[in-house]
């Protein structure tokens, strides 16, 4: 048996050598049940940092595994400019991931800003693996990512103000959005008269 023959096999027997353990694709096969918290609105990012907190003073590190604000990229005009932000899917809602017991239960229970689990006060129900992963998604591949989504900073029955073109400058009230093509039907006041006309998403601003 030559040295090189003999290194291979070593490595094979050596645990040091093993194959890392790929992380799970999905949110639900990590440790833990995924529980949704009702919060104060405006309070989620509190209710999260409070709870850390508490699970450290509480050594609860083997309890509570994760405190989640589903997020999501949105696009929106400002200014007549398309810009992608961040908003909180669900306002007013925290995700723990945990195993439940009474500790964890009542550390969660009683977090500043916190008025309780969505569900059964005594005993709340986890989400399933189809909740979590549409909350939470599934992680991609590398490089891809999900188009953000677009949501209108205006509704139908706003009053806007046009910004470019012809009707620069003449206020008028939404009647219609198109989300496929972008677009707006919208109201404009002209010598007395509503007349409509089709703008584009960048062409008007709130009034």
């Amino acid at each position: 048996m030559n040295e090189t023959t003999q290194e291979i096999l070593e490595d094979e027997d050596d645990p040091a050598a093993e194959v890392v353990e790929e992380k799970p694709l999905s949110p639900y096969d990590l440790p833990g049940d995924w529980y949704v918290v009702h919060s104060y609105s405006g309070y989620e990012k509190k209710v999260k940092a409070n709870l850390e907190t508490r699970v450290r003073s509480m050594h609860l590190e083997d309890k509570i595994f994760d405190v989640s604000i589903p997020m999501e990229e949105v696009i929106e005009y400002k200014s007549g400019k398309k810009v992608t932000v961040e908003r909180k899917k669900f306002p007013g809602y925290v995700l723990v991931r945990m195993y439940l017991d009474d500790d964890s239960w009542y550390a969660v229970r009683n977090t500043p800003s916190v008025t309780g689990f969505v569900g059964s006060q005594t005993k709340p129900t986890p989400l399933s693996r189809r909740e979590v992963e549409r909350i939470l998604g599934v992680e991609k591949e590398e490089g891809k990512r999900e188009k953000p989504t677009f949501k209108p900073a205006w509704e139908v029955g706003e009053t806007v103000r046009v910004v470019e073109g012809p009707f620069a400058d003449f206020n008028g009230v939404i009647e219609d959005i198109n989300m496929d093509q972008s677009r707006v039907r919208v109201l404009v006041d002209i010598f007395g008269r509503e007349t409509p006309v089709e703008l584009n998403f960048d062409q008007i601003v709130k009034y």
